[in-house]
């Protein structure tokens, strides 16, 4: 690995760190100030000419410094004469910005994507976005991980006896179904309508989940809304009890008082896709950055990223039977 250099900005260096330990390489140091203007400026503080270059950099709170950081090094590293720029977006925040569901506004999720391409990205590497649909907004090559793995290999180690994946929502179900597969348990899904950014109704369970223990699989938690809705329906059909499981724990406003005092919820576990909350010592964190580092050796020695997910990934799962939620794609 010694023609690859990996920076990080300032959204979660821990996870740069551990990702360039599976490496067996140093986090090279970046430099970021502001000036009395409120603008930022970045500085590369290792040599990057004709070098491999990796930038570590989820889109996290605070969401728009960590946006304009990741431009600024991809740019830097570019007047830096470096051979090949792979931005390493674990959480891609602007992908739930997708679809024009509503009059004149604003597709973000497209628009980020053109600026980190117009910066000077040559790849991006991120996982389990929030629509497949955001894969396409990118102009340049995108290598789309998934946890499902992960966080399954967190579940096989209990026992599962009248257990039952259970989507929020019908546009995870796909996700919810593969990991349903993972585990050999049946999957259900909600059918929910969102009212605003934080409000959600969730009318009727599609699925029998009755006298069953949920796992509960979502790609984002915020705010918890969702997840809170989900559980009032749950308990309605005799749930005894569920475990909640997401890839990116962003945990926003009042979300770990909503989750962590729930009656319903013997436990969470998310990813380190991005910061875990310091005030949630309970919450369990499964790494992804063993995932990363073997993508990032595979992009750099030229070899295939989807056979990692060999029987995870939907698109390279072995022929199976039509689920509940196949209909769909007919």
């Amino acid at each position: 690995m010694r023609d690859v250099v990996v920076f990080s900005g300032n959204a979660h260096t821990a996870l740069a760190t551990s990702i360039c330990d599976h490496l067996g390489v140093t986090l090279s140091d970046t430099a970021i100030s502001r000036f009395s203007n409120d603008c930022l400026q970045a500085q590369l503080l290792a040599n990057c000419r004709q070098r491999d270059v990796y930038i570590v950099q989820p889109l996290v709170p605070p969401t728009q410094d960590s946006l304009m950081e990741l431009l600024l090094m991809i740019d830097a590293a570019r007047g830096a004469s470096a051979s090949q720029i792979t931005a390493v977006i674990p959480h891609f925040a602007y992908a739930r910005s997708d679809k024009k569901d509503a009059s004149r506004i604003s597709l973000g999720g497209r628009l980020v994507a053109d600026l980190i391409s117009t910066a000077g990205a040559h790849r991006v590497l991120t996982m389990n976005l929030h629509a497949p649909q955001v894969h396409g907004f990118f102009s340049v090559p995108v290598d789309h991980l998934t946890s499902l793995g992960v966080l399954a290999e967190h579940f096989r180690e209990q026992n599962l006896t009248d257990c039952v994946v259970v989507s929020p929502d019908l546009g995870n179900a796909k996700d919810a179904t593969q990991f349903s597969r993972l585990l050999g348990l049946p999957v259900a899904a909600g059918s929910k309508r969102r009212l605003g950014d934080d409000r959600v109704v969730i009318d009727s369970i599609v699925g029998d989940v009755v006298g069953k223990r949920a796992i509960v699989l979502d790609d984002e938690i915020a705010t918890g809304g969702s997840i809170v809705e989900l559980m009032d329906k749950l308990a309605e059909q005799g749930v005894s009890e569920a475990a909640v499981a997401c890839t990116h724990g962003l945990f926003a406003g009042k979300a770990v008082d909503k989750l962590r005092g729930h009656p319903l919820i013997s436990e969470v576990v998310t990813t380190d896709t991005v910061p875990a909350p310091a005030a949630w010592p309970e919450l369990k964190v499964r790494s992804v950055s063993k995932l990363f580092a073997e993508a990032i050796t595979r992009i750099h020695e030229g070899e295939s990223i989807s056979s990692l997910f060999d029987g995870v990934d939907p698109t390279h799962a072995p022929p199976r039977q039509r689920s509940l939620f196949d209909r769909a794609d007919a």
